[in-house]
């Protein structure tokens, strides 16, 4: 996974929901109040797109946000995932 496509999707769905990035590196849309399992298997994380991106006026501004970038990999790798920061544009 690369984490400016997860910031991406974040700021995509900002407002519909959560987004539950699975072992097999899918993201999908999960409800506000989802129960963290579907089908007897949980997330590596979910992630808030409204607590995480909602600060920035740009979608540019979150890509390139060195503490945003940190803690989106960090929860994931956390969650036993694997992330890879792409190049900065």
């Amino acid at each position: 996974m690369i984490t400016q496509d997860i910031v991406r999707r974040l700021w995509d769905e900002a407002g519909n929901g959560n987004l539950a990035i699975w072992e097999n590196e899918t993201i999908t849309l999960v409800p506000a109040d989802y129960c963290g399992e579907t089908k007897g298997k949980k997330p590596l994380v979910i992630l808030k797109p409204i607590s995480l991106v909602n600060r920035y006026e740009h979608l540019a501004f979150a890509l390139n946000d060195e503490e945003l970038l940190t803690k989106i990999e960090e929860s994931i790798r956390a969650g036993g995932g694997h992330v890879t920061r792409g190049p900065r544009t």
